[in-house]
């Protein structure tokens, strides 16, 4: 047996020496890791870990985001938050519940109502979830929760914010209305962020509030509390705030939009001003419109039913959903398809005996005895329907039809609105698809003259007549900026339309507000440096027979108001520099010279002048009926703004 070698012995010694050091060495370091930690547990955090043991606990919360503003194109408050004091319950905190309930219900009113619908979220939440037992309770009523805390486990007084419309039913239909998440709204979600689990927490339910609902909300912060054994908050260990949600700068300017509301009074109407320059809409209305403050907390039965069974509907937002006939402000459609396809000339003429035969059918013109000869400008300017209908014959349904989607009809225009109509540009293809029948000579007659499959909503109407007037693919605009940075504006490109064609007819719409023959000469602008280019229509919404019409067509005066024609007028101004374009609808409101005309040109004038324009602008024997409106609808307004600031200060 070989003997150990004195050198290798005293190497592995050194080795096995080494490695005892460094297990030594780690051994003490992480007892001494070990007695660190006991003395911070035991001297440092005596106080949390003694609460502890005494059945306190640690509740992590969730702080709800502030909402994102909405402010007018001048800055100006559309929807905002204001500090709301309310009363919650957390049911593992509180123990017996209906006892808890009962108990506070000898210290503040309750309402039976929200107390049966705190007891469902109750039952259905987590029961770490504050649920809120009263809302909007006062100062008073916080302070005798807070006094009687220790009677009262579970309960707690909160501050949080509610939504606030200062302008009421002016952009009702506009911006929309927040309420509480439902069962559906959470349906709807993939994946719902816990934020929208939270009870009674508010998101939009329609218009801007919900189609903008992401950028509104924010994200949620949380919150770490400590609560005793009767679940009373102790104290708050720390604090991660969420993140607000945007503001948006919406291109609406509240006073000519105040202003066209109170226009509108009490008519089933609507009426849309868009920018010419870069396609902002100024003002978006819908008439008659409802207080969106009474759905923010739940609206009552009565309200809602008032509001349902109201027969000019103002819960329909009609500016954008409504689609309707254009009637005669088609024409202008009809007449630069045809001018495109060079089936007409500016000169040619088409005589009007007061019908047109097609088919073996009579297509009859709104005049009776007819218009004689007339040209471009002067169908344009009486409204001639026989000159149309030949002119539809020559170029066809499927031109008319491109021509209107190009002006903006039978296009959805996506701004961030509720049901935002596409309306219908009818052809060929279209019919045999969705009826699977022939398109018919007698479709096209029709057609030609808004009326048949054709439908358009305000806002189109009001895109078509910005087009025509600046030859560019103007395209409405809504939101001006989020958090400050400017949206894309809807200046639009040229639409590679013939600048003559469109020349002539914006001369035939000058003629028609200008021209003593023109169908909407008495509600003409007087101001030269403003005159207004427009042009009227009237879409049928009953059949007239042939024994009626034979007997004489009855008057509108003389229907139901249901059977009624509705009334159309579009028109833009100044004519030879185009600012605004605007297109108002009166529903069942008869002839459109008459009774949207009238509208058309004061909300113009209104947009012009921004402000009250003088009384030069109107027609001499227009001006003391002016001026006693103009007298009404100030007092209307100071009214209106003395009691939004009655219910603020409520």
């Amino acid at each position: 047996m070989k003997k150990p070698n004195s050198k290798d012995q005293a190497s592995s010694y050194r080795k096995l020496t080494r490695r005892a050091l460094v297990v030594g060495g780690l051994q003490l370091g992480f007892a001494g890791l070990l007695g660190l930690r006991m003395r911070y547990m035991q001297v440092e955090q005596a106080d949390q870990f003694r609460l502890l043991a005494e059945e306190n606990r640690i509740n992590i919360r969730l702080i709800a985001p502030s909402r994102g503003e909405l402010f007018d194109r001048n800055g100006v408050p559309l929807a905002r938050n204001a500090p709301s004091y309310r009363v919650v319950v957390v049911r593992e905190d509180a123990g017996d519940v209906d006892e808890v309930i009962n108990h506070l219900g000898q210290l503040i009113r309750l309402d039976p109502g929200e107390t049966e619908q705190a007891l469902a979220e109750i039952k259905r939440s987590a029961p770490f979830l504050p649920v809120t037992l009263a809302d909007r309770v006062s100062w008073e009523d916080v302070s005798r929760v807070a006094v009687n805390a220790p009677a009262l486990p579970g309960i707690s007084p909160e501050v949080g914010l509610t939504r606030v419309y200062p302008h009421g039913p002016d952009l009702a239909h506009v911006i929309g209305y927040v309420g509480p998440v439902s069962d559906y709204d959470l349906q709807k979600i993939e994946d719902p962020e816990p934020v929208l689990r939270i009870p009674r927490f508010q998101i939009g339910k329609v218009g801007l509030e919900a189609r903008q609902e992401e950028l509104l909300r924010g994200k949620a912060g949380a919150k770490r509390v400590e609560v005793n054994a009767t679940g009373r908050v102790m104290r708050e260990l720390d604090r991660r705030e969420g993140q607000p949600g945007a503001d948006l700068q919406l291109t609406v300017d509240i006073g000519l939009q105040s202003y066209v509301q109170a226009r509108l009074g009490d008519e089933s109407a609507a009426a849309v001003v868009i920018d010419c320059e870069n396609g902002d809409l100024r003002a978006i209305v819908s008439s008659p419109s409802f207080d969106p403050n009474l759905f923010v907390r739940g609206i009552s039965v009565a309200d809602y039913r008032s509001l349902t069974e109201d027969k000019h509907r103002p819960l329909a937002n009609k500016s954008v959903q409504g689609a309707y006939p254009p009637g005669s402000t088609f024409k202008m459609v009809t007449a630069l398809a045809a001018l495109e396809a060079g089936v007409i000339s500016n000169n040619d003429t088409v005589w009007c005996p007061g019908y047109l035969e097609v088919s073996g059918r009579r297509f009859h013109c709104w005049k009776h005895g007819g218009h004689g000869h007339v040209d471009l400008i002067n169908s344009l300017k009486q409204s001639c329907d026989v000159y149309y209908y030949d002119v539809a014959m020559q170029v066809g349904i499927d031109k008319i039809s491109d021509m209107a989607k190009t002006l903006g009809i039978g296009v959805r225009h996506e701004l961030p609105m509720s049901a935002v109509a596409r309306g219908l540009a009818p052809n060929r293809a279209w019919k045999q698809e969705n009826y699977n029948k022939t398109w018919l000579i007698g479709d096209t007659a029709n057609a030609a003259i808004g009326q048949g499959y054709v439908l358009a909503s305000p806002l189109q109407l009001a895109v078509m007549t910005a087009r025509i007037a600046t030859g560019r693919s103007v395209t409405p605009r809504l939101v001006k900026s989020i958090d400050g940075i400017e949206q894309p504006s809807g200046a639009g490109e040229p639409m590679g339309i013939n600048e003559n064609h469109l020349r002539q007819v914006r001369k035939g719409m000058f003629a028609v507000s200008n021209d003593r023959r023109g169908t909407g000469y008495r509600s003409r602008i007087a101001e030269d440096t403003m005159q207004m280019a427009g042009k009227s229509g009237t879409s049928q919404v009953r059949n007239i027979t042939k024994a009626e019409r034979a007997a004489g067509v009855i008057s509108n005066n003389d229907l139901p108001w249901e059977r009624r024609d509705h009334a159309l007028f579009v028109g833009f101004a100044p004519a030879d520099r185009p600012k605004y374009a605007v297109a108002v609808v009166v529903e069942h409101g008869g002839g459109g010279s008459s009774a949207a005309a009238p509208i058309l040109r004061d909300v113009l004038l209104q947009a012009l002048y921004d402000g009250t324009p003088p009384l030069e602008a109107y027609p001499s024997s227009d001006r003391e009926r002016i001026r006693e409106q103009q007298e009404k609808l100030q007092q209307e307004r100071i009214d209106r703004e003395n009691q939004r600031k009655t219910s603020d200060r409520a």
